[in-house]
């Protein structure tokens, strides 16, 4: 052992010498002026593959996702990334194209214009994985419209839903809801959760309706009863988290009718002391059009009373007292296995038409029940997520709605510009 470390430290020095020998004589030896200005990789490979059948789309993408915002858009089927508990399709190539032009057009340029660019490069998601078909569990009887992975990636299902680009392609009103029920609103939600995952929003939210989440059976529930209670949406229910992000996204991207059946079935639990005023305030933030139009859903409508709801543990109808919109008619079927047929699950009768929505305010019962819930407990967690979303981030998602209708009532004019280039295989 003595003699090799003797040897080493023999040794030690003469390395040193004859590296710094050879590095003076490859400097003297092969420098030139340029040399040091000068890559000795070869920097002339593009970044994309210019020989594949894709390479036009590959280089907007680049340019529009990828240099500005580090952001990758799989529009290809990934296997290894998808969840193999569906059966899945690839997404079609044309949707595909026009989906990302709709995501810059309406999702990054809408944050872009009123936070700046910094602002998505630093929160913005990194991955969008485009999925062609639906995520449907049979087990819950549930439908995923889209997933968000640890902030980072966002995947959208039923791009092959959409209309593909033509040149004389025309999106309708309806054709937007779609929009936005499967992808804005769920691109909103996710980048919502984002959001309050770097900066936490009020527990307060989450105590205003505290006692009734329900986790595990949300999908169950009737929407009129979930506003009702509170919600923006039956999925709302089931976590405080998703409470919170879910009335950020109604809020952007919900039409007028939808908030507008939300609010009246939300009202006939009760109001309290100045949620009348409120309720009109939000209805003004909404932009919802004038009350007096008389081809507005709202202002002419009919108010039903739920009587009676079947118990399948007893195969009887018990007395209920529950008001709600015509339009929110529940259809659904339950089996009563005492006369061995299915039967409606909730009985109604007509109670009274209403020729305006100020009308229906007017007669919106009064209540002073001491229980937060319906249109009070609605009003509340709008204001604390909205107050949240200003004060933390700069952000008016009253605002936000209002460019993004703007661009989706222009959505044609934009589709035929010379700002959408839709590519065909090479």
């Amino acid at each position: 052992m003595a003699t090799k470390r003797n040897y080493m430290k023999a040794i030690s020095a003469a390395p040193l010498l004859i590296l710094t020998l050879l590095f003076s004589v490859a400097l003297n030896s092969c420098r030139t002026e340029d040399d040091l200005t000068e890559s000795i990789f070869d920097t002339t490979i593009p970044v994309v593959d210019q020989s594949k059948a894709t390479a036009q789309f590959d280089q907007w993408l680049y340019d529009n996702f990828v240099k500005p915002y580090n952001v990758e858009v799989q529009y290809q089927f990934n296997f290894p990334a998808s969840d193999l508990s569906f059966q899945l399709a690839p997404a079609d190539y044309n949707r595909s194209q026009l989906l990302a032009h709709m995501i810059r057009y309406l999702f990054y340029d809408v944050y872009t214009k009123y936070v700046g660019e910094q602002f998505m490069k630093q929160y913005g998601p990194r991955i969008f994985h485009f999925i062609g078909s639906t995520g449907y569990n049979a087990t819950t009887g549930t439908e995923v419209l889209g997933t968000a992975a640890g902030g980072v990636k966002i995947t959208l299902y039923n791009v092959n839903e959409m209309k593909p680009y033509s040149e004389d392609v025309q999106y309708n009103a309806d054709d937007i809801t779609v929009l936005n029920e499967r992808f804005f609103h769920t691109m909103h939600h996710e980048f919502s959760h984002i959001l309050h995952q770097t900066k936490s929003y009020p527990v307060t939210f989450g105590q205003v309706t505290s006692g009734t989440y329900d986790p595990m059976t949300w999908q169950e529930r009737d929407s009129v009863i979930t506003h009702q209670l509170g919600y923006v949406t039956h999925y709302a229910s089931s976590a405080t988290y998703e409470d919170f992000v879910e009335t950020l996204s109604c809020i952007i991207t919900d039409t007028d009718s939808r908030w507008m059946t939300r609010i009246i079935s939300a009202c006939c639990k009760g109001m309290r002391q100045g949620d009348k005023e409120e309720v009109l305030a939000l209805v003004d933030s909404l932009r919802i059009p004038d009350f007096s139009a008389p081809k507005a859903p709202w202002n002419s409508f009919t108010l039903l009373k739920q009587t009676q709801e079947f118990n399948e543990n007893t195969n009887e109808y018990e007395d209920t007292e529950v008001y709600l919109p015509e339009a929110h008619r529940n259809p659904t079927t339950v089996y009563n296995s005492k006369a061995g047929s299915y039967t409606a699950k909730y009985k109604y009768e007509k109670f009274r038409t209403f020729s305006s929505f100020r009308e229906f305010l007017d007669w919106a019962p009064y209540t002073t029940d001491d229980e937060v819930d319906g249109i009070n407990a609605m009003l509340k967690k709008i204001s604390i997520a909205t107050e949240w979303y200003t004060d933390r981030w700069g952000l008016l998602a009253f605002t936000l709605r209002d460019e993004v209708r703007y661009r989706q009532d222009h959505i044609n004019e934009w589709i035929h510009s010379d700002d959408v280039k839709i590519y065909d295989l090479k």
